[in-house]
């Protein structure tokens, strides 16, 4: 399956979630949002949704500071 991640191809061997997405492709899950084919994802649903063929990811990381 091959879906798109902030604007770069993957490629995944096995069907995901999409709590599985941001648990390997980012440090702090406690900090992002997720988008899934233009629509926010709330974080109690990330673990009931299935990432398919052709989906378009963006996750974004709120990083603090000053």
């Amino acid at each position: 399956m091959i879906i798109q991640l902030n604007g770069t191809q993957k490629k995944l061997t096995q069907a995901s979630t999409l709590a599985g997405i941001i648990t390997t492709f980012t440090k702090n899950p406690e900090h992002v949002i997720a988008e899934v084919n233009g629509h926010i994802t709330k974080k109690a649903s990330w673990a009931k949704t299935q990432v398919k063929d052709g989906d378009v990811i963006e996750l974004v990381s709120f990083v603090g500071g000053g």
